[in-house]
């Protein structure tokens, strides 16, 4: 059993947890993720490392209440036990020799890039990153990103904090005044990910996104997660999350996230009491 030492309200339906798990986070790196399970016999979700602690044993994790499984994770509680916590998992990810970073966060995708910028941080990259999100209520992570950032900028959609627009405006405007990096971090949902890869590909800036299809084993044997990668057939589980955001397949990768609405609704509909509603 796994403990939750500690529990945050994020934002609305944003939660952050951090877990007893020394094995872990003995091995835990930037870009891997774990998978829990709540209960024996529970839905197993996977979860990106938000940030690790080896000294102390802990894995701090980052989830929005979206499906069943999610909704009742936020009900638990400092003290709460969860059945599974499975990891390391995945690819961690390199730099090598990097001088000059970007890194993009939007919306829960903030929560993944933190890791990444905060490793660049310690080893003396300068980091500028843009974080965004629907509205201020809905931001996350703001003072952990500045601290191990050079300059941010803050974005909402509303204008409610920050610049009035979309993270891909900033971004497009840094590099149309010239602003050179070796590298760009761009995670948040997949339609900011494909609008900001197609934005950074005419620059030639290698630009890295971390991807979130469907996942159920996390070890590459169910192929739920298979993904397009320059025309390649690819596990985002074991080859990824992180690739090369120029060679990735956006449109199908979105259109698979859909497969399961009607049964994630239904799923939703049973775990809230709300019934069939096939008649109304």
């Amino acid at each position: 059993m796994y403990k939750i030492l500690e529990r945050k309200d994020l934002a609305p339906s944003i939660k952050q947890f951090v877990i007893d798990a020394p094995l872990v986070a003995k091995k835990a790196q930037p870009g891997q993720f774990i998978i829990l399970r709540i209960r024996e016999g529970g839905e197993r979700i996977p979860l990106t490392i938000a940030d690790y602690d080896t000294q102390k044993g802990t894995i701090t994790v980052v989830f929005q209440e979206v499906g069943k499984t999610t909704k009742e994770l936020g009900t638990l509680k400092a003290g709460d036990h969860l059945a599974d916590f499975v990891g390391p998992l995945g690819q961690a990810v390199q730099f090598e020799n990097h001088k000059k970073v970007l890194g993009i966060g939007g919306g829960l995708g903030v929560a993944p890039l933190y890791p990444k910028l905060k490793m660049l941080h310690q080893k003396g990259v300068e980091v500028t990153s843009i974080i965004g999100a629907k509205s201020a209520d809905l931001l996350i992570m703001e003072n952990e990103i500045k601290a191990v950032s050079n300059k941010t900028y803050i974005c909402t959609d509303d204008g409610s904090k920050g610049r009035h627009g979309f993270v891909t405006v900033v971004l497009k405007e840094l590099l149309e005044k010239g602003e050179k990096y070796d590298e760009i971090i761009i995670i948040g949902p997949p339609i900011l990910m494909k609008i900001g890869t197609e934005i950074t590909k005419p620059y030639d800036i290698p630009t890295m996104v971390s991807l979130n299809p469907i996942m159920v084993d996390g070890t590459g044997m169910c192929g739920g997660c298979r993904v397009t990668v320059g025309g390649e057939t690819k596990f985002a589980c074991v080859d990824g999350p992180a690739f090369d955001g120029h060679k990735v397949d956006f449109d199908e990768l979105m259109k698979r996230l859909q497969t399961y609405k009607s049964e994630e609704k239904t799923a939703i509909d049973k775990h809230e009491g709300g019934g069939c509603r096939c008649h109304q």
